[in-house]
């Protein structure tokens, strides 16, 4: 596993980041832990991880993947560098969500206790609240920072202009940096090409997009026509229904038509031709790759060496251009 710099900063993480967003929903705790014994086997040492996983979210269960990769990680801290988010609902009172003073500190103590570690290492806001002034958080983060509780700030689900926003607040208060960016971003929605991850690599941030594989419709499993198998993240009730807004359409099926059939050329499966894809990006540090059973894992980590031709490159390039 090749190991890389997080944009201009010195934290070393590696070239793929574990994403462990169904550990507790979808995978109990021993295949958790399978999955994350792989990903120390096969180098990872960077962990993905959010207050409100697993999903779909619920209340009820928002902090279980915390705990778990907590109990994981507890013998074991030192080799890994974690990243968790907060934003997202975790109660039902009025502060028990948003990017607040009070939320943001009460939401870092929270994770803390759950992940049984004195520090977060990349420390995310979810996703931008418009029901709380932007200064506020960044001036929270560096509270954060300052007290030694997180050591990286990080933004995910943000747009340029919101980065822009926050970069400008950073830079005029002399506030502790933006460190990391986590977008969506994968063949089926490249649309962070145009404006954010130029930005973000001429802000030295590093970026570890999520959604590599489009929730899976990059791996060519599902057919145009059928109906979402109801065990896939597709057949999620509300949240599949999300996903299905997202992903599904005769012309992204189009898309995986043209991935399965230069990953057949290249000799991958589509999945490794995803990433692989991703990987030519030069603004990309560190994708985030989910898996539920240890052998998908194993399978996705090839991508890293089964490099794409440039001409494979090109044919995805131009396939997906409609979603640039």
């Amino acid at each position: 596993m090749e190991i890389v710099n997080l944009g201009r900063h010195g934290l070393k993480v590696s070239r793929l980041c574990l994403g462990t967003m169904v550990f507790g929903a979808q995978c109990d705790e021993p295949a958790s832990v399978a999955v994350m014994d792989a990903a120390g086997e096969l180098g990872f040492n960077f962990f993905d991880v959010a207050d409100v996983y697993p999903v779909p979210p619920d209340p009820k269960t928002a902090g279980t993947t915390e705990e778990i990769v907590g109990r994981w990680l507890k013998d074991r801290r030192h080799g890994f560098v974690i990243a968790t988010k907060f934003n997202g609902p975790m109660g039902p009172g009025p502060n028990d969500r948003g990017a607040s003073r009070k939320h943001i500190i009460e939401a870092c103590e929270a994770s803390l206790r759950r992940l049984q570690t004195d520090r977060i290492d990349v420390y995310y806001i979810h996703h931008f609240d418009d029901s709380s002034p932007l200064d506020e958080t960044m001036e929270a983060f560096d509270r954060l920072h300052a007290d030694g509780k997180i050591l990286y700030s990080g933004i995910s689900n943000f747009s340029a202009w919101q980065l822009g926003l926050a970069q400008a607040i950073v830079a005029e208060r002399r506030l502790a940096p933006i460190a990391a960016l986590e977008p969506r971003y994968n063949l089926l929605f490249r649309q962070p090409e145009r404006d954010l991850l130029p930005l973000a690599k001429a802000l030295g941030i590093g970026v570890m997009p999520y959604n590599p594989l489009g929730a899976g419709m990059l791996t060519g499993k599902y057919r145009r026509g059928s109906e979402p198998p109801p065990e896939s993240r597709f057949g999620w009730g509300d949240y599949g229904r999300m996903y299905q807004g997202r992903y599904w359409s005769d012309e992204m099926f189009g898309v995986v038509d043209a991935l399965v059939e230069v990953a057949r050329e290249e000799s991958l499966t589509a999945a490794q031709a995803a990433v692989a894809w991703m990987l030519t990006r030069d603004s990309i540090t560190s994708p985030s790759v989910g898996a539920s059973r240890p052998d998908q894992l194993r399978e996705t980590v090839k991508a890293l060496d089964l490099k794409l031709s440039p001409g494979a490159v090109a044919k995805l390039d131009e396939a997906s251009r409609t979603f640039l």
